[in-house]
């Protein structure tokens, strides 16, 4: 059963939160397969994230780090509530736009200005609502006439655009991002930092998965440390960047 947020100022929290999946050993790839071999497929499961807990506080910038596996973009996921735990509960009071992978909502025959009604939407928009904020998108995205076309031509780069630049124009209160800012150019990659920059100084709540520890450090008011599926350090985001490169050994510079 869901635990309430008691606190006013927690707007996330994650309550002994246990992710696993499950993986086929011997998966039958042929019809001819599958029915001469009911009986052994092997299922195996893997724990993902173990009984992870931590509150995030209205305003707050929190940072997920820690190396590829580790489970950062499964909690970003889970908090997301687009996969769901089978341990553990979380809470979210407040509206939540998500950026987790590129493109990810679109239909690729759609142009990008149908997408963006058509994505907004999954956030609760009208189209009165994106009416509103249609121009600010396009604008932000920097993809002009581009912007009526089917988005299966667009680059990687062009998909990052569109995604972010509705992703941070839905007046969320709550912001999910994964490392997507990776893709692009350093141009829009700063233009979308100083974004974020803008929404954190409004008093959004933001939750982003980076390998940037500079970025981190710079941006982020906190970060916690995932290694092996558990969560090994919350704290400043200074003091756990130090502790985890450290541990990778390798030396702040900063």
């Amino acid at each position: 059963m869901s635990k309430k947020i008691n606190n006013e100022d927690v707007v996330i929290k994650v309550d002994n939160v246990t992710k696993e999946f499950t993986y086929y050993e011997d998966k039958a790839y042929f019809l001819k397969e599958r029915l001469t071999n009911l009986k052994r497929t092997r299922k195996r499961k893997h724990v993902v994230l173990k009984d992870i807990s931590c509150d995030i506080k209205r305003g707050e910038t929190v940072a997920l780090i820690g190396i590829n596996g580790s489970g950062k973009s499964t909690l970003l996921k889970l908090l997301s509530k687009i996969i769901y735990p089978e341990k553990g509960t979380i809470d979210i009071r407040g509206k939540v736009s998500s950026l987790l992978e590129l493109g990810a909502g679109f239909n690729t025959d759609f142009t990008g200005r149908e997408n963006i009604y058509f994505n907004a939407s999954i956030y609760g928009l009208g189209k009165k609502d994106v009416d509103k904020v249609l121009d600010t998108i396009i604008e932000f995205s920097e993809l002009g006439e581009f912007i009526d076309t089917p988005v299966r031509t667009y680059s990687s780069g062009m998909y990052m655009r569109l995604a972010f630049s509705i992703a941070v124009n839905v007046e969320a209160e709550i912001l999910l991002i994964d490392e997507i800012l990776a893709v692009g150019d350093a141009h829009f990659q700063d233009k979308c930092l100083k974004k974020m920059q803008e929404l954190k100084a409004k008093g959004k709540t933001m939750v982003f998965v980076s390998h940037g520890m500079g970025t981190v450090k710079e941006f982020c008011d906190r970060a916690l440390w995932i290694s092996n599926g558990e969560l090994r350090m919350d704290d400043t985001s200074e003091n756990v960047v130090k502790a985890y490169l450290k541990d990778q050994g390798l030396e702040d510079a900063n």
